[in-house]
């Protein structure tokens, strides 16, 4: 080698050196956004290191190093940076960790990503993401080398970009989008391997691999042990070929971003994945050993009859990433949402919840995190936006709610605790996108579970019963709601999927009374059986004044598509103080019945008689077919 290229060597060495954040931010910026940040910032380090050429002249003894050349074309710098461009584009084409691993720094017990930015820095890195390498390579030519079009064609086509020109076509289409901020937005923290924070990881992945190598060992074993079961039954290999699936990272199942839009069945198999540590295959893993076989200490909540058996084939990744300093991963397997949380300085933590045969609505959102006196919701691709109201003030407006880019909402009020007093119920209004037919707004709330509650309400003014209850949006159903919302307390807790208020019936009152509303509020829970809470509501001295219940059943069809008939009735005074049965049923209730200590019958589904205020009474209902029905029962 002569001297003029051991003197070109030694100026990238010293360019490299007095340029080294910069390239490094520059490889960060190119590589694929499926590696997960880790991986990314020690592959970027890693790159830049290799960036030198591999035979590097030996220098005579007493010679002076070269001079540091300018950051300029024809410069050490130059080289280095062409030769991170390539090898940083190389990359996405192989997506293999192991063609560079000898070269990229080991970090042991440490996760390593840089500093997290804004809502526009977020935004920024979601476009990224989507865009090729080559439109990132343009991008970090233009906003963080600062090159004329001209030059950083000529790059760009030297690091074997096939149509540099289209490269940044799209990168000024892509600037454009996502504002004129972006320059500074790349050179901030948010995109800086240089300044990173770091979380240990390493004491508790070996618990983790340790349970979950015995997990797979003794899956293992089982096939061997079946397969050598002299009955000629085929088929048991393949157990241990599942089980090795279910906790293989790459082998998760991703839906396209547009498949909700493509598709009849709007649940949570048309969620992708989202979140920036989705493409962390070791958090990935982490998360699925933890799920498989918890180590000790591991913190397991499953709502009411969830099962928390390991995944029997790879789950769906709904999102990974970090939720106010705590790891994030949610997995869907077809029937369950499971969490599993990662905090800093803490174990693990694995939640279930049953959630087979949602719906667009059921589906709409997900309890992404929760602390102390708040949660926020991940929500569905199909939400527009979000907006909160209290369900105890129907006649408030809503309150906007600002959206992540990653579908994640700002904190939003827990509601009341059990023993707290009720003097507000937080609710969030989900308005889905006008790209679905079926475009609407709906309520939910939470009661513990990951999945919220979907709150319905159903009119006096429909005929039949309950056959499909509307959305709890409009005033009637938010003034219904409104005297009804502190009984959901009672239903922490029970796996909870929906509760409708159904105003099965109006009554006029004696004595001028005025008119009270009979409600039948009804809980259906994801596993199946229901429970009814039957509610006399007078004339109100508030908005939210309860209304009094005067029936209450479990395991029930009644007030549900298959048991449209209901009955109620109570013991009530009027402003006179004369004390009166009352009692109304549904619209197939064709005549009513009171004995016992009061003798009363009409021919309406409504009934008013006077009797004493303790005066036994047993009301029952005769149906249009002539079959009774009983009263429910306080």
């Amino acid at each position: 080698m002569d001297e003029r290229t051991r003197a070109e060597v030694e100026r990238a060495e010293a360019a490299l050196v007095e340029h080294y954040p910069h390239l490094v931010r520059l490889a960060y910026l190119v590589l694929p956004p499926s590696m997960g940040r880790h991986r990314k910032v020690l592959t970027a380090h890693g790159l830049v290191q290799r960036a030198l050429p591999w035979r590097v002249p030996r220098r005579r003894a007493g010679a002076l190093p070269a001079q540091r050349g300018p950051h300029a074309a024809g410069s050490g710098y130059e080289l280095v940076r062409q030769r991170t461009l390539e090898l940083a584009l190389a990359y996405e084409q192989r997506q293999r960790p192991a063609v560079l691993l000898p070269t990229v720094p080991f970090v042991w017990g440490l996760r390593l990503f840089p500093r997290a930015g804004g809502a526009d820095e977020l935004a920024l890195d979601q476009a990224l993401s989507a865009a090729p390498a080559a439109v990132r390579a343009a991008m970090g030519l233009w906003h963080l080398e600062g090159l004329e079009a001209d030059a950083a064609r000529a790059v760009l086509a030297r690091a074997g970009v096939p149509d540099p020109d289209a490269a940044q076509r799209a990168a000024g289409q892509l600037d454009r989008r996502t504002g004129a901020g972006a320059a500074a937005l790349l050179n901030s923290a948010e995109f800086d391997p240089c300044t990173v924070q770091a979380r240990p990881t390493d004491l508790l992945r070996r618990r983790q691999r340790v349970r979950a190598t015995a997990a797979l060992a003794a899956v293992l074993a089982a096939g061997v042990v079946a397969l050598a079961l002299p009955d000629g039954r085929p088929g048991r290999g393949p157990v241990s070929t599942a089980a090795q699936q279910a906790l293989d990272s790459g082998r998760l199942l991703r839906a396209p971003n547009e498949q909700w839009a493509r598709t009849s069945r709007v649940d949570f198999t048309a969620w992708p994945p989202r979140g920036r540590e989705a493409g962390d295959r070791q958090l990935l893993a982490r998360a699925l050993q933890v799920w498989a076989a918890p180590p000790p200490g591991t913190r397991i909540v499953a709502a009411a009859d969830t099962s928390t058996r390991p995944p029997a084939a790879p789950p769906r990744l709904l999102y990974a990433g970090l939720i106010d300093n705590v790891m994030v991963v949610v997995f869907h397997d077809g029937e369950r949402l499971v969490r599993y949380a990662e905090p800093a300085d803490a174990t693990p933590t694995l939640h279930f919840a049953r959630v087979d045969g949602a719906d667009l609505a059921a589906a709409g959102g997900l309890v992404i995190g929760r602390g102390n006196g708040w949660l926020r919701y991940l929500i569905a691709p199909w939400v527009a936006d979000v907006a909160t109201r209290d369900l105890l003030a129907p006649d408030a407006p809503s309150r906007g709610l600002h959206l992540a880019p990653d579908g994640v909402t700002d904190r939003i009020p827990l509601p009341p605790a059990d023993d707290a007093a009720c003097g507000h119920w937080p609710v969030a209004a989900f308005r889905s996108s006008p790209r679905l037919d079926d475009r609407r707004s709906f309520l939910v709330t939470d009661l513990g579970d990951l999945a919220p509650v979907h709150l319905t309400y159903l009119g006096p003014s429909t005929a039949g019963g309950p056959g499909g209850p509307g959305e709890a949006t409009g005033g009637p159903a938010l003034r219904s709601w409104a005297r009804t919302a502190c009984t959901l307390r009672s239903l922490r807790g029970t796996g909870v999927r929906a509760v409708n208020n159904w105003a099965y019936a109006q009554q006029g009152l004696p004595e001028g009374g005025g008119t009270a509303s009979w409600v039948c509020n009804r809980a259906d829970t994801w596993r199946g059986p229901g429970r009814v809470m039957l509610q006399f509501q007078p004339p109100a001295a508030g908005p939210a004044d309860p209304g009094r219940i005067v029936g209450r059943e479990v395991d029930t069809a009644v007030c549900s598509p298959f048991g449209r008939d209901v009955l109620g009735d109570v013991h009530w005074r009027a402003k006179s103080g004369k004390w009166y049965v009352l009692a109304a049923g549904s619209s197939d209730v064709a005549g009513i019945d009171v004995t016992g200590g009061v003798r009363a019958t009409a021919d309406a589904t409504a009934l008013a008689a006077p009797a004493a205020s303790n005066a036994p009474a047993r009301v029952t209902g005769r149906l249009r077919d002539g079959r009774p029905l009983r009263a429910l029962w306080p």
